[in-house]
């Protein structure tokens, strides 16, 4: 699904009513008429629905809403909040059917006098600005705002958050904090960062039927990836396949006291399909992971407790390096021999990556679309501390087109960077994820799809939402409280059957 603009959704919205034909107003009825099926299912009991309605477009979305609800022997209550001279047409048209054609009960809003009692078993609906907001909202607006976000109703925006910016960092001041946000045909950039969780909650994207050409044609950086992206991407086997056809990972990974990572990542490769699995760890550890994974095959370093050196690597189809590596002087100078031998996609994690912070020249030499997997802390020592997470987006992705890597920034909605300046959110995951060791199992996931000849941009998009997939299977299972890293290694199987079906 691609993200657009708040520029771009405008000129889809003004191509839809050219060529589709459709009228403004009707194209409006249409979004109104996606928010009433999401919001009627959900009005129960003795609920009342309040939508506050502001003098644009938001607005006219608002009237229209409170008109189909009252259609359905739900009356609302309507608020319009005055700041501008005039109603946008469209906004105005609506209002003119609510007060015609319903005995839906209308109220202004002029000063703080006027705000009405809000409870908790009320519904709030903001319908105040819409995405094309550009400065902060001011006088009575923000003075309802900060009174709303004081009351215990269940909250809904309508598109975007009153105050929040689409496609830019929000000034602070009054931001409308709602429980659902129901957003037209596209996520907006501003949802998939933390800062504008407490804002955008749990957020939905409603399909108003913009025109299908200008949606396929339009250019976009940013991606939503969701389950019918990463469906088309995933290999299948053959029958005369055989263990040699599905790669040879190598996983060097381990050091003194963190042998945990290593087997870790190592059963996660396998699970996620790889063929044939190495994995180069210290001396000391060969042993535990001969025990804990015996579908691995152990390749020993010379030293007893940390990684200083590695044999011939050209049986390997795909090399990742970082789980529990440590980071003595040993281990930065095997690393840096590492980026110098490879020929085949290699991937890099975790104290790799901190290696690699401490020796930013080494960039340069990295393969060709060699993938990180940095957390935001691990990226910030390589990049810099961002201002805010547009910044931080622009750092990944200059980073990735700077450098030709893909770089997997974690997060609630992981980010995965391309050489080409694409960017692709991902839609699966949960909080139970936020447990030790999750970072390693993703790490074996993209190495297992690499070393299966997977391209880096398709195992690392396609790994992460596998990884966030079984997360979320077994999340379902157990409860996020209750969730370690092991179990979503656990149900990368259920995720791949879930990708698979029909």
């Amino acid at each position: 699904m691609k993200i657009l603009s708040v520029e771009q959704i405008r000129q889809a919205d003004a191509y839809t009513i050219q060529n589709e034909p459709i009228a403004s107003l009707d194209l409006m009825e249409r979004a109104a008429q996606r928010l009433f099926e999401w919001l009627y299912k959900r009005v129960s009991g003795d609920r009342i629905v309040k939508i506050f309605c502001g003098m644009g477009n938001n607005g006219g979305d608002g009237f229209a809403l409170a008109r189909l609800l009252f259609q359905h022997d739900v009356v609302p209550q309507v608020f319009i909040v005055y700041g501008a001279s005039q109603m946008s047409p469209d906004c105005d048209a609506n209002c003119r059917r609510l007060e015609n054609e319903t005995q839906v009960p209308i109220f202004e809003i002029h000063s703080e006098d006027d705000f009405p009692m809000v409870t908790a078993n009320d519904i709030v609906v903001d319908a105040l600005f819409g995405s094309g907001l550009n400065r902060p909202i001011e006088g009575v607006a923000a003075d309802l705002i900060f009174y709303l976000n004081q009351t215990p109703a269940i909250s809904v925006a309508v598109d975007i958050p009153s105050g929040l910016f689409a496609d830019r960092p929000s000034a602070v001041g009054a931001i409308f904090k709602a429980d659902y946000t129901l957003t037209f045909q596209f996520p907006k950039l501003a949802f998939l960062f933390p800062e504008n969780d407490a804002y955008v909650g749990r957020f939905e994207v409603l399909d108003i039927a913009l025109h299908p050409q200008f949606i396929e044609e339009v250019t976009t950086a940013d991606f939503y990836t969701t389950q019918s992206m990463v469906k088309p991407l995933l290999h299948v086997r053959t029958k005369y396949s055989h263990k040699g056809t599905y790669g040879h990972a190598l996983l060097i990974a381990g050091s003194k006291g963190k042998t945990g990572a290593a087997l870790l990542a190592a059963k996660s490769c396998l699970r996620a399909g790889v063929g044939l699995l190495s994995v180069h760890l210290p001396d000391e550890a060969a042993l535990p992971l001969l025990v804990a994974v015996p579908e691995a095959m152990v390749d020993a370093d010379a030293a007893e407790t940390c990684f200083s050196g590695y044999g011939d690597l050209g049986t390997y189809s795909a090399i990742g390096v970082g789980p529990g590596l440590g980071r003595s002087e040993h281990t930065a100078q095997a690393l840096k021999r590492l980026i110098q031998d490879v020929s085949v996609p290699l991937l890099m994690d975790a104290d790799a990556l901190n290696i690699l912070a401490e020796n930013p020249s080494w960039l340069h030499f990295l393969p060709a679309k060699t993938i990180l997997t940095p957390h935001i802390k691990e990226f910030e020592r390589i990049a810099g501390k961002a201002s805010d997470s547009f910044d931080r987006l622009d750092r990944q992705r200059a980073m990735s087109m700077k450098f030709g890597i893909v770089i997997v920034l974690k997060g609630p909605h992981t980010s995965v960077t391309f050489p080409n300046g694409s960017c692709f959110f991902n839609t699966t995951g949960n909080p139970g994820l936020a447990t030790a060791g999750s970072g390693d199992v993703l790490t074996g996931i993209i190495l297992s799809l690499l070393a299966q000849r997977y391209s880096p941009e398709e195992a690392a998009v396609a790994g992460v939402y596998l990884h966030g997939l079984a997360g979320d299977i077994a999340a379902e299972t157990i409860g996020m409280d209750a969730m370690i890293a092991s179990d979503v290694t656990d149900h990368i199987g259920k995720a791949y059957l879930q990708l698979r079906s029909k």
